[in-house]
């Protein structure tokens, strides 16, 4: 069984190792052992855990997932030379990481916090000789997707990175909606979770014009809704909130 090893021991890392743990063997690195030991037990198998002080990468496959202002702090603790990084750190370009972490290849890798249930939409880009190997290794956590660019995985990161955020705010507005006009809350959620599981296996076939299309019938019901989203901007903020995020991420960088 290959190993990866994951340099932080964060949500993201938990996420992305629920998804790996049962075709790769887990070594986490972290600062304190409680926190790796508590790492270990949401996944229920067991891993090899390290400390962060003086730990060796050589040759090793490595999944970053520090916070972005900690990387060069997080250098001055390792020593050797990765097979490969792969960094999930969002703004963080490979020219900063060739900086601070040595390796023969850098990948960067944009998850969403779906890899703990393998739903992941994750998206890749770098050193294209490790392509096949990126593709694999993420599609063990949902869907994997290679990029041409740094540019473009920092607009996919506003896309499906920060995505899952923007889905949660519509739904949980939706069921709000429900409740408000006399729905109970817990038939509110029943309905919006069915909603997104339908419609997740739709939009993978239509486009979501067409969707719509299908739905809309003159003068009906989903028509007046439809209108009411139009009339608040909602199509304009959705756009808005790429934007943001792009050039969030930008920033970052």
């Amino acid at each position: 069984m290959k190993k990866v090893t994951f340099i932080g021991n964060g949500n993201m890392a938990l996420s992305i190792a629920k998804g790996l743990q049962n075709k790769y063997a887990i070594e986490v690195v972290g600062r304190d052992m409680k926190k790796l030991q508590n790492f270990e037990n949401s996944l229920n198998v067991t891993i090899s855990k390290t400390l962060l002080d003086e730990f060796d990468i050589t040759d090793k496959t490595v999944i970053l997932c520090v916070k972005p202002a900690n990387v060069e702090e997080i250098s001055t603790k390792l020593k050797g030379k990765a097979k490969v990084i792969y960094s999930v750190l969002a703004g963080t370009t490979i020219k900063k990481l060739t900086n601070y972490i040595e390796s023969a290849a850098y990948v960067r890798a944009m998850p969403n916090l779906a890899a703990a249930v393998e739903a992941s939409m994750t998206t890749l880009t770098g050193e294209s000789s490790f392509k096949e190997e990126a593709l694999e290794l993420f599609s063990s956590i949902g869907k994997a997707h290679w990029l041409n660019s740094e540019k473009e995985i920092d607009i996919a990161t506003a896309l499906a990175g920060s995505g899952p955020a923007y889905l949660a705010l519509i739904a949980e507005a939706l069921a709000d909606g429900a409740v408000k006009q006399g729905l109970k809350r817990d038939d509110a959620m029943v309905i919006m979770r069915g909603l997104f599981d339908g419609f997740t296996k739709l939009i993978q076939d239509e486009h979501p014009a067409l969707l719509k299309d299908g739905v809309m019938s003159p003068g009906g019901t989903t028509a007046a809704g439809y209108a009411a989203l139009e009339n608040k901007n909602v199509r304009s903020a959705c756009i808005d909130a790429i934007e943001a995020a792009y050039e969030k991420a930008k920033e970052l960088s």
